[in-house]
C-alpha cells in the first residue's frame, strides 16, 4: 500500500495539462472541487466522472496511476459509505441487523460521499503529478502574495507546502527500503492480529522518524550553505506567464460549472 500513495509524484510528460500554467491549475482544482459538491444526482456523477477521465487521457498519464492512488484511501472510503448506510435514514428499508437498519437514503447518500472522495482523490494527484514541485512553489506563491499586505509569509508557507509534498514520495521510498530490510531480519508485517501487527510496525516507523529528521536538518544545512533567505530579494529564471491554453482550460471548466448548475445535475 505504500508504493500505491502517489501524492507529491511528479510524472514528466508532453501533454495539454503540462502546460498548463501552475497558478491556473491551482485554481481550475479548486473550482472543480467545489464543483463536485454541487453534484446532487447519479447523473451528474456519471459526468463528472468522464470529464475527469478525460483529463487523466488528456494529461497522458498511465490510468493505473490514478486507480493507485484511490487503495490508500480505500479504509476511507470503505468507512464513509458503512457510516451512511447504517446511520442516515430515510426511504425504504434494505437490511436489518439487529437493532440497525440499512435504508436507501442512506446507501444513496453514503455512494455519492464515495464518489465525491476518489474524484478528489483522483484530481489532486492530476494536480502533482503534472505540475513540477518548483512551479507548484512558485504557483502558490503568486495565489497568495496578496496577503503579504496582512503580514502572511507567502513564499514561506508555499515552500513549506511544496516541500511536505516532495517528502512524501521520498518517504515512501524510504519505507519501503527500511520494510524490506526488516523482513530480510525476520520481520512479518502482514500476519498476526491488529495488536500484532500494530507492533511489528514499531521497528518500521522508528528509523523512519530517525530519517526524517536527518533528511530534514540535510536540507536546513543545504539552504543555509546556499544562503538562502526566504523570498526577500528573490529572483526566478523563469517567470510565470500565462498562454492561450489556460484560458482555453478556464472557460471550458467555467461551462462544465454553468452547464452543472444549468441543468441541476
Amino acid at each position: 500500500m505504500i508504493k500505491d500513495i502517489t501524492m507529491g509524484q511528479y510524472y514528466p510528460a508532453k501533454s495539454y495539462l503540462h502546460d498548463l500554467d501552475p497558478r491556473m491549475k491551482i485554481v481550475l482544482l479548486f473550482f472543480y472541487v467545489i464543483l463536485i459538491f454541487f453534484i446532487r444526482t447519479f447523473y451528474g456523477f456519471l459526468f463528472i466522472a468522464f470529464i475527469t477521465y478525460v483529463m487523466i487521457k488528456g494529461s497522458h498519464l498511465p490510468v493505473k496511476m490514478f486507480l493507485k492512488s484511490l487503495r490508500p484511501v480505500l479504509v476511507i472510503i470503505s468507512f464513509t459509505l458503512f457510516l451512511h448506510a447504517f446511520f442516515t435514514k430515510g426511504g425504504e428499508v434494505l437490511l436489518t441487523l439487529g437493532p440497525l437498519t440499512v435504508e436507501s437514503a442512506g446507501v444513496l447518500t453514503g455512494l455519492f460521499m464515495t464518489l465525491r472522495l476518489m474524484i478528489l482523490v483522483i484530481t489532486t494527484s492530476l494536480l502533482t503529478l503534472t505540475t513540477s514541485p518548483i512551479a507548484l512553489t512558485d504557483g502558490i506563491e503568486y495565489l497568495l502574495s496578496p496577503l503579504k499586505k496582512v503580514g502572511v509569509p507567502a513564499h514561506e508557507m508555499a515552500m513549506m507546502m511544496t516541500i511536505s509534498l516532495r517528502f512524501v514520495p521520498i518517504l515512501i521510498m524510504e519505507s519501503s527500503k527500511i520494510m524490506k530490510a526488516q523482513q530480510a531480519r525476520g520481520a512479518d508485517f502482514n500476519r498476526g492480529s491488529v495488536v500484532e501487527r500494530a507492533k511489528n510496525m514499531v521497528p518500521l516507523i522508528v528509523p523512519l522518524f530517525v530519517s526524517a529528521f536527518r533528511r530534514a536538518d540535510e536540507l536546513a544545512t543545504a539552504m543555509e550553505a546556499r544562503c538562502y533567505r526566504g523570498g526577500e530579494g528573490r529572483t526566478r529564471l523563469y517567470t510565470l506567464q500565462l498562454t492561450p491554453k489556460d484560458f482555453y482550460a478556464l472557460t471550458f471548466v467555467v461551462l462544465v460549472f454553468v452547464l452543472v448548475l444549468a441543468t441541476g445535475l
